[in-house]
C-alpha cells in the first residue's frame, strides 16, 4: 500500500493503497502535460518515458520521467500522479451520485436519502456561517466545567463527540483468538504526525508552528491566555512523545499483543481512571482488554496526573476545536488547513468544497455510497476476471515457496497450507452495511458528524460478543486501494483499483501482470512479510516458523533493510528500512510472484515483442507506471517520518535491482548506478 497507516490494534491491514477516492474510466490525451492517464497500445504510456536516462542508472525516472516532468502538482494537492488523477475522476462521478435529482429505488433508497442530505448539509455553507460556533459551544462548556483528571476522563470518553485522547480504544478481531472481538487500548495525544516532530531537530520549525496553531484555535475558541496555554500543550504533548513508543516498535505484532484485565490493567498503568472511561465509552461488561505499547501506557498516565488541570483542559479545548473545525465557519476550517494542510504537507490551497463534502460522505456512509457506486461504475463480469488472476498469482507463489532453498520442509508445509487458506475479497461485499439507525439532519452538520461518529462505534460496540464477521470489508467499493487482512488472513481489492492503468483486459498479459498482478502478489506477500508471517493460516497470532527458518528469514530481510536505509531523497534525509520493511518486502515479492505468472501465461510460449519492447520489458515498465506520482517536500518528509511506505521512487527501483530477470531486460551492467552484485540482491520469497 502507498499511503495507508496501519498497526495491529483492532486488525491490522497491510496494503497497497494508492489514494483514497473512487477510481474512473482513464482519461485520455496526446499532450504528455495533461492531468491524464495513457495507456498506450499494450497498457503502457511510452510517452511518460525519459530515455535520456539509462534503466540501470535511474529505472523511475526512464519510465516516469517525461510524464513527471510535465506533471503539476495542483494547487489542491501535497501529491499528485495517476492514482490522483483517476480519484479526481472518480470523485466528480460520486458528487453526481450524491447531487442527482433522480435518486436510486429499491433497498438502497432510504441509505441514499441519508448520503445526500449529509452532502447537502456539508454544502451549505451559508446555515454553517449563520450558526457560527454555537454548535461547539456545548462540548466546549463541558470542558470548562471539569474539576478533575477523572471528570476530564470520563467526558473524553463519551461517545461521538469531537475530543482528543490520551489513549486510542478500538474493537477488532482478537489477534491470538480471531474468530472472536477483543477491546484494544493503545497510547495516543499527539495532535503532530509522529513523535519525531517533537523530538528531532529537523521538525523544531514545524513544531514551533504547532504551539502557534494551538494558541490561534484556543483563542478562536475565546479560552484564557491562549498564547501561555498553547506553550504548555505543547509540552505536555512532548512529554508523551518522549514516553511513546516509536511506529517501529509498533510493528512488532507480539510486542503489542499484551492481553489483561481491567483491574490489572489498573494496577500496572495507574493514574488513570480506566473503569469509568470504559463504561462511558458504553463498555460495562468488558473485563478483559488487549494493550498496546505496555510500557508507554504507565509513563503516560503519569503524566496525566502530573500535568495541572489547566493545562489539560487546555489541551482538551484545542482538540474539540480542531477536530470539529471542518463542520464550523471558516475562520476555524481556514486556521485548521493552513497548519495541516500548508505547513505540514505544503499544500497551498484547499479543496473545493463538494470534494470534503464527497470525503465526509465516504467516511461516513462508504458502502451506502458504495452500493450506487458499483451500480454503475463496476461490470458485474470484473470480478470472475479478477479471480482468475489471483489464482494465477496463488499458483506462482506456491510454486516459489516450494522452490526455496533456506526453508525446512516444515515451514513451508505451513506456509503453503497459510497461502491455500487466504481468501480472497473482489470488488464489494456480499453484504451491505445497514444504516438504518443513523440519523442525519440536513440543519445539523455538526450534530451529523457527532451521531455518525456514534454509529460506528455502536456499531462495534455491538460486535463484542458475536463471532467475527468474516464478511465485512474494512474499505468502501470505491476506494482506490487494496489491503491484506492478517487476522483474516484475506486480500481485498474494491472495485476501484480494478481499472485501467491497472487492469484491464485489453491490455498486454505483460501490462496486467506488472500492473493489477504486481498488486495481487503485493498483498500475497504481506502475509508472509516480517508482521504478516507471525499469523498462521487460520489469522492467529502464532509461531509456526521453525526458530533456525526464524532467524534465516530475519538475515534476508535485514538485507533489503539495509539498502533502504542507504536512500537519501534529501540531504541528511534517509528511509528507514525498518519502519518500511513490510512494505518493501511485499513490493518485490509481489513482483517477483507477478513475472513468475506472467511467464507461466505463456504457456511455454515466447512472448511476444510489442513496440520493440521483450515481454520482460513490457513488465517492468508496467511496475513502474504504478508510482508515477510526485510529491510536495513537506509531505514527503512527513511520509517518511509517520508513513510504512518508501517514496514512490525507491518503490520502483529498490524492488528491481533486486531481480535478476530486470538486469537481463534492460542488459544493466556493473558501474550503472542501480547494479547489484548477485550475492548482494535481497532474496526472501
Amino acid at each position: 500500500m502507498k499511503k495507508l497507516r496501519a498497526r495491529l490494534l483492532a486488525g491490522v491491514v497491510m496494503g497497497f493503497a494508492v489514494a483514497g477516492a473512487a477510481l474512473a474510466a482513464p482519461a485520455t490525451s496526446t499532450s504528455p502535460s495533461d492531468p491524464v492517464i495513457r495507456t498506450g497500445t499494450w497498457g503502457f504510456d511510452a510517452q511518460g518515458e525519459d530515455t535520456h536516462v539509462r534503466p540501470g542508472d535511474d529505472f523511475f525516472t526512464y519510465a516516469n520521467g517525461g510524464f513527471l516532468t510535465g506533471l503539476q502538482i495542483p494547487a489542491d494537492k501535497s501529491r499528485y500522479g495517476l492514482d490522483y488523477i483517476m480519484a479526481d475522476t472518480a470523485e466528480a462521478r460520486v458528487r453526481a451520485i450524491l447531487e442527482s435529482a433522480d435518486p436510486p429505488s429499491g433497498a438502497e433508497a432510504a441509505d441514499a436519502v441519508k448520503t445526500r442530505a449529509l452532502y447537502h448539509a456539508f454544502m451549505d455553507q451559508g446555515r454553517i456561517d449563520a450558526l457560527g460556533s454555537r454548535p461547539l459551544q456545548p462540548d466546549l462548556a463541558a470542558v470548562r466545567a471539569v474539576k478533575t483528571r477523572e471528570e476530564l476522563a470520563v467526558l473524553q470518553s463519551r461517545v461521538g463527540l469531537f475530543q482528543g485522547s490520551l489513549f486510542g480504544v478500538d474493537i477488532g478481531a482478537d489477534a491470538k483468538n480471531p474468530d472472536r472481538y477483543a477491546v484494544y487500548i493503545g497510547q495516543d495525544g499527539l495532535g503532530l504526525p509522529d513523535r519525531d516532530y517533537y523530538l528531532k531537530p529537523e521538525f523544531a520549525a514545524k513544531k514551533a508552528k504547532y504551539q502557534a496553531y494551538v494558541a490561534q484555535m484556543l483563542a478562536l475558541a475565546g479560552w484564557p491566555e491562549p498564547g501561555a496555554m498553547a506553550k504548555a500543550v505543547v509540552a505536555f504533548e512532548t512529554r508523551i512523545a518522549e514516553v511513546s513508543w516509536s511506529r517501529v516498535q509498533e510493528r512488532d505484532p507480539d510486542a503489542i499483543y499484551n492481553p489483561m484485565t481491567v483491574a490489572e490493567l489498573a494496577r500496572a498503568a495507574p493514574g488513570y481512571p480506566w473503569r469509568k472511561m470504559l463504561d462511558t465509552a458504553e463498555l460495562k461488561g468488558v473485563d478483559h482488554v488487549v494493550i498496546g505499547e505496555k510500557t508507554a501506557l504507565p509513563k503516560i498516565a503519569a503524566i496525566y496526573q502530573q500535568t495541572p488541570m489547566s493545562v489539560l483542559k487546555a489541551w482538551a479545548a484545542f482538540h474539540l476545536v480542531d477536530q470539529a473545525a471542518p463542520f464550523l465557519p471558516d475562520r476555524f476550517e481556514s486556521a485548521r488547513f493552513a497548519f495541516r494542510g500548508t505547513v505540514l504537507t505544503g499544500q497551498p490551497q484547499q479543496r473545493a468544497r463538494w470534494k470534503r463534502a464527497v470525503a465526509l460522505d465516504n467516511e461516513a456512509m462508504g458502502e451506502a455510497v458504495g452500493r450506487v457506486y458499483v451500480a454503475s461504475y463496476f461490470p458485474p463480469d470484473a470480478k470472475a476476471k479478477i479471480r482468475n488472476l489471483v489464482e494465477n498469482l496463488r499458483s506462482a507463489l506456491g510454486e516459489r515457496i516450494e522452490r526455496l532453498d533456506w526453508m525446512s520442509p516444515q515451514t513451508k508445509a505451513k506456509a503453503l497450507a497459510k497461502l491455500h487458506a487466504m481468501t480472497v475479497k473482489v470488488g464489494y461485499p456480499d453484504k451491505w452495511r445497514d444504516y438504518s439507525k443513523l440519523q442525519i439532519d440536513p440543519t445539523d452538520l455538526y450534530g451529523d458528524v457527532e451521531r455518525a461518529n456514534a454509529f460506528e462505534w455502536r456499531r462495534k460496540v455491538a460486535r463484542l460478543d458475536q463471532p467475527v464477521d468474516r464478511s465485512e470489508w474494512g474499505m468502501t467499493p470505491q476506494t482506490v486501494n487494496a489491503y491484506y487482512n492478517p487476522t483474516a488472513n484475506e486480500i481485498v481489492f474494491p472495485a476501484a483499483i480494478l481499472q485501467a492503468p491497472y487492469f484491464d483486459a485489453g491490455f498486454d498479459a505483460a501490462a496486467n501482470y506488472g500492473g493489477i498482478g504486481a498488486t495481487i502478489g503485493h498483498e500475497m506477500t504481506h502475509g508472509f512479510d516480517d508482521e504478516g508471517r507471525k499469523f498462521d493460516g487460520t489469522g492467529a497470532l502464532a509461531n509456526w516458523w521453525t526458530q533456525e527458518d526464524g532467524k534465516k528469514f530475519e538475515a534476508r530481510s535485514a538485507v533489503l533493510g539495509k539498502q533502504f536505509d542507504s536512500y537519501e531523497p534529501f540531504p541528511g534525509a534517509h528511509v528507514n528500512g525498518s519502519l518500511t520493511m513490510g512494505e518493501n518486502i511485499a513490493d518485490l515479492g509481489g513482483a517477483l510472484v507477478a513475472l513468475d505468472a506472467y511467464h507461466k501465461s505463456l504457456d511455454g510460449k515466447p512472448a511476444p515483442v510489442i513496440d520493440g519492447l521483450s515481454g520482460d520489458q513490457r513488465f517492468f515498465l508496467a511496475y513502474a507506471q504504478e508510482w508515477r506520482d510526485k510529491s510536495r517536500e513537506d509531505a514527503l518528509r512527513e511520509q517518511m517520518a509517520s508513513d510504512p511506505h518508501a517514496p514512490d521512487q525507491y518503490r520502483t527501483n529498490g524492488v528491481v535491482r533486486n531481480m535478476d530477470a530486470w538486469y537481463a531486460a534492460f542488459d544493466v551492467k556493473p558501474g550503472d548506478r542501480l547494479y547489484l552484485a548477485p550475492e548482494d540482491r535481497a532474496r526472501i520469497w
